[in-house]
């Protein structure tokens, strides 16, 4: 029996979860998460379903931002600043990347508020 690497015990030790557990698991993400190229091919159709918020600072957004997406600082999130939309519009909120958590903060933001956000 071939013997286990440092490395793969990495990815087998905890076991992965039972089936049921990993499709609660994966369709809750689901309902949180979207992925960008689904976001890519929703907004070159030019009608979405949804508002693109970009969530940085309004010069770094000037820099350069996804087509579309609309600019509102995730400190700025506040019912008067959303007074535009709808309150059933689905928000999907960007930031810098993987490292900075100002679309997390955007999200908790329009939680709170009571908008549906992804």
């Amino acid at each position: 029996m071939p013997m286990i690497s440092d490395a793969s015990r990495a990815v087998l030790e905890p076991p992965a979860a039972p089936s049921s557990e990993a499709l609660a698991h994966f369709e809750g993400l689901l309902r949180f998460e979207t992925d960008c190229y689904d976001v890519h091919e929703a907004m070159a159709t030019g009608h979405p379903g949804f508002v693109l918020l970009d969530v940085r600072a309004p010069d770094v957004y000037a820099t350069g931002h996804v087509p579309g997406a609309v600019n509102l600082p995730y400190r700025r999130i506040v019912e008067r600043n959303l007074e535009a939309h709808p309150p059933d519009t689905l928000f999907v909120v960007y930031c810098d990347g993987v490292h900075c958590n100002g679309a997390d903060r955007a999200a908790l933001r329009l939680a709170r508020l009571g908008r549906p956000v992804k």
